[in-house]
């Protein structure tokens, strides 16, 4: 009886294991391994290491000088309260260019690389403005049927453009649900192929008419920018933006198992690196006395559009409504790089908050906090 038990247990799971293949959902089981099975409940800042990779090379190190009043100040009681439930693994301040503050937690360090999740979302616009400024690309408004001519023949295809993408206006067919591993947010991080994933989701709206936050629309901007270079995403930020920067150390960006980087998320760096990446907004493109990028490009990044409500601009989330008016970069879990104009400040704060609340705009509240408190204090 126990025998026979066993052996349809076995042709159960076979069954189902069948199934998952037949209908595209084989990803379920590198996710199952790469969360419950390593004691995670889901995605995590440390999953870099877990999933193919291309390095984004530095070049010649350019540390952060440090102000003077370097880590003199302590953080406020109540900020720091807040980091510490919110599980934060570092928190750090520039102001005029220096490094006034950092503190990490839970054995995380200078050097510990994270995951950015969808902090990538603004650094694929950033190269894709950068390979339109070096005329790789033609503009924003070009077809993403040029890059991909099929788009032609799918309905609602032909009309999508790359600020479409950037501007997360593509209409696409994907819901952005980061809970339901049935959906396209889960096969695009954990599938073997991106290709399989975004490609082929087809529409819902047509492109242009609704702002819809969309892992897939960055996905895709990201294999326009692909097939427009001679070398990997990767590569071409290490030339474009790692090296000109001079970060402290190589980054990692995860791939899909054929090297397509996966241009919604997760480059693996460091945050001192990542406050690298706010400061050259703060100065307009240029960083160390070198343009990095063209500052009317980078003005249109941190322009809000009109189907956001004023929310959302070309990868970056925009709160011009807020007393002291700030921008930053927003990846899963509370990953931030949030600049502050008005004070000459950047903040960096890493972890992993899972009680992120949002305002009617879609905008998480928490950042209202950094920005309030680091502003009054420093």
């Amino acid at each position: 009886m126990l025998e026979k038990t066993l052996k349809g247990i076995l042709v159960a799971i076979a069954a189902l294991i069948a199934l998952a293949y037949t209908f595209g959902y084989d990803y379920l089981f590198k996710g199952i391994r790469e969360t419950y099975l390593r004691g995670e409940s889901g995605s995590s800042i440390d999953d870099g290491t877990y999933f193919k990779s291309h390095t984004i090379a530095k070049g010649q190190s350019i540390p952060w000088i440090k102000d003077s009043l370097y880590n003199q100040k302590a953080l406020p009681k109540n900020l720091v309260e807040d980091l510490q439930q919110s599980k934060t693994a570092s928190f750090l301040i520039i102001k005029n260019g220096k490094l006034v503050h950092e503190q990490y937690w839970d054995g995380y360090t200078p050097t510990s690389k994270t995951n950015s999740f969808s902090m990538a979302k603004a650094v694929t616009v950033m190269l894709v403005g950068k390979a339109v400024e070096q005329k790789k690309i033609k503009s924003f408004d070009e077809k993403f049927a040029g890059f991909f001519e099929n788009y032609n023949n799918v309905p609602f295809g032909k009309y999508l453009t790359l600020a479409n993408l950037a501007e997360m206006e593509a209409g696409l067919n994907w819901n952005e649900d980061y809970n339901n591993p049935f959906l396209p947010n889960a096969k695009a991080y954990y599938g073997n192929s991106l290709e399989k994933a975004v490609l082929l989701r087809g529409f819902k709206d047509q492109p242009g008419t609704q702002f819809e936050y969309q892992s897939g629309s960055t996905q895709l901007l990201g294999f326009a920018l692909r097939k427009s270079l001679d070398k990997t995403i990767a590569e071409y930020a290490s030339e474009t933006l790692w090296q000109p920067l001079g970060m402290e150390q190589n980054a990692d960006w995860n791939t899909d198992d054929f090297g397509m980087e996966k241009t919604f998320c997760c480059i693996n760096s460091n945050s001192r690196d990542f406050a690298k990446l706010g400061q050259v907004f703060l100065n307009n493109g240029e960083f160390n006395g070198k343009q990095i990028l063209n500052p009317q490009f980078i003005n249109k990044m941190r322009t809000p559009t009109q189907l956001s409500e004023g929310a959302y601009g070309m990868g970056l989330w925009i709160n011009n409504d807020a007393p002291l008016k700030h921008y930053y970069f927003r990846g899963l879990y509370g990953q931030y790089i949030i600049v502050i104009p008005e004070k000459e400040m950047v903040i960096v704060r890493t972890g992993m908050d899972k009680r992120e609340t949002f305002d009617d705009k879609g905008r998480p509240v928490q950042v209202a906090l950094y920005v309030n408190e680091v502003a009054k204090n420093f």
